[in-house]
């Protein structure tokens, strides 16, 4: 039927230029931000996966960050306790050497000097031993604890290791010298003792150190299995979109064609009445 009032044709392109057009749209869309699923209109129950799946993301950088600043402060407990137990074996062979009986008073006077100087050291690193606030090695803090998962439930925890002068790990005290022999063979016996005090001491934080390592490498693991999992779903393919875009390109300007061939249909009406 031929009508001035009425057309299909012109409606029927229309609707199919409008659908190619959205289509073109959310094409563009994918291009632009390089998501096949960018917002909740797009995918509504994929979009409300990916964003739980980009939570748990966010908290384990959260537990990330907590693992490695606990890492750190222990790390540098252990920095501090190998340079105690360095200055521990100086002091030791000083010691030893102040005990000997054919050593003259002026040889005893040097090595007691260098010895309390060694003492006073213990005292600087174990004062600047801190990282964070936090500091292991001089009795301030009872432990360390860090995230080990994204419900803030479990936790890692790492023991103080007080290595203060006049403590239970280094017995030697503040005011200990080797200016006789007596005072040097019984701070030799006690240094010995220190030693091997601190040795058990840096074990144990060698150990917590391990714990954040492992469970640090556990996390960015899963870190990185969630992330590449938001890929999976909502990334865009971009190969595919730019054949899809060409498509709807084409698509789009032969709908424009059609739309304008069936709107000229109506003025075949003016032929018949000439």
């Amino acid at each position: 039927m031929l009508s001035v009032n009425t057309n299909s044709g012109a409606m029927t392109a229309l609707q199919y230029l409008n659908q190619t057009q959205s289509q073109l749209n959310q094409t563009q869309t994918a291009i632009n931000t390089g998501l096949k699923v960018s917002s909740a209109k797009d995918d509504g129950a994929t979009y409300a996966i990916a964003q739980n799946m980009r939570g748990k993301v966010a908290a384990y950088s959260a537990v990330t960050d907590s693992l490695n600043r606990g890492m750190s402060s222990v790390d540098v407990a252990i920095s501090a306790g190998q340079s105690i137990s360095d200055l521990l074996i100086q002091m030791k062979a000083k010691a030893l050497s102040a005990s000997d009986a054919s050593l003259d008073d002026a040889s005893r006077t040097a090595l007691n000097n260098d010895f309390t100087a060694l003492r006073d050291q213990i005292k600087t690193i174990v004062a600047n031993a801190s990282f964070n606030g936090f500091n292991l090695v001089n009795g301030s803090t009872a432990s360390i604890s860090a995230l080990a998962s994204t419900d803030g439930a479990s936790k890692i925890t790492v023991d103080k290791q007080n290595m203060s002068l006049s403590g239970t790990i280094v017995t030697l005290t503040s005011t200990s010298t080797i200016g006789t022999q007596a005072s040097a063979t019984a701070v030799a016996t006690k240094l010995q003792a220190s030693l091997d005090n601190v040795d058990g001491a840096l074990a144990k934080l060698s150990s917590g150190s391990k714990q954040f390592s492992i469970q640090l490498g556990f996390a960015q693991k899963l870190s990185d299995t969630l992330s590449a999992g938001i890929g999976n779903l909502v990334d865009a393919d971009m190969a595919q979109e730019s054949a899809k875009l060409t498509s709807l390109q084409t698509k789009q300007q032969l709908g424009v064609q059609a739309l304008s061939i069936a709107n000229q249909a109506p003025q075949i009406v003016l032929s018949l009445f000439r």
